[in-house]
């Protein structure tokens, strides 16, 4: 068995930790491809934190920054559960990660390959690297669906 880091399963894990607590699974991790370590990692808080930026990225990023003492992050690696969206696209060109890679799209709120297509603007500052994690999509959109669906079953509150 390989000790080596699977970035793109701690996200997974992850996110299943957001649900756990009744946030949309999203899960991310800060790695480190040098030292094959992870940095940081986060999952989505906006209902815990009362925070609308609370974002599995923005939480990642947040805590590598602060360990590193940079608000600037180059060649990190970020791996996320889901498609970012515009706010967080954002935040990953502030934080100059190298490399963005991603599992599911998000056809709705996603601004990488929907949307905005954030890296692909001549404003933007900062053109991280992107790729999509084929293999890992089907799992981290499989948690997305359990998680809405059982939402939906739940009686609404007046």
């Amino acid at each position: 068995m390989s000790d080596k880091i699977d970035p793109m399963a701690r996200a997974l894990a992850l996110a299943q930790q957001a649900a756990d607590t009744g946030e949309v699974p999203v899960g991310a991790v800060v790695f480190d491809p040098k030292s094959g370590e992870i940095v940081a990692e986060g999952h989505n808080q906006p209902i815990a934190n009362h925070d609308p930026t609370a974002h599995a990225e923005i939480v990642a990023m947040r805590a590598a920054a602060q360990k590193l003492g940079n608000y600037r992050l180059p060649g990190l690696h970020l791996y996320v559960t889901l498609e970012p969206c515009a706010m967080c696209a954002g935040a990953i060109s502030f934080a100059r990660i190298e490399k963005l890679i991603f599992a599911a799209d998000d056809p709705k709120g996603g601004a990488i390959l929907h949307g905005p297509r954030f890296f692909e603007q001549p404003t933007c500052h900062w053109h991280t690297q992107i790729e999509q994690d084929h293999e890992n999509a089907e799992a981290a959109g499989a948690l997305l669906s359990s998680f809405f669906k059982q939402r939906r079953k739940q009686p609404t509150r007046s």
